[in-house]
């Protein structure tokens, strides 16, 4: 089975300077591949079931991923730090660029 492959609207500053708003991220839906530290992923914010999310996978955990966002700036990116471990059954689509 082939995977579809989805194009991804970075909105915010949050994966800045890697990415930055406007820019667009091809990324493979996700089905249950292999997820690494250093991917980044598409994944449903965890108190926010309309918000979808772009972040790297810093850690991988036995409940999921530990994600943030490129930017240094702390205040920059709504990630793991503010809502803790995403879980696997979040995440919509994986780029492993």
């Amino acid at each position: 089975m082939d995977s579809r492959i989805l194009n991804v609207k970075i909105k915010g500053d949050s994966m800045w300077p890697n990415f930055k708003d406007g820019d667009t991220l091809s990324c493979e839906e996700y089905s249950g591949q292999s997820v690494e530290v250093g991917n980044i992923v598409v994944f449903t914010h965890p108190f926010k079931p309309n918000v979808t999310c772009v972040k790297r996978v810093k850690r991988i955990t036995d409940s999921g991923a530990f994600v943030e966002g490129d930017n240094p700036d702390p205040l920059a990116s709504e990630d793991s730090h503010n809502f803790g471990i995403v879980s696997l059954d979040a995440i919509i689509a994986i780029n492993t660029d």
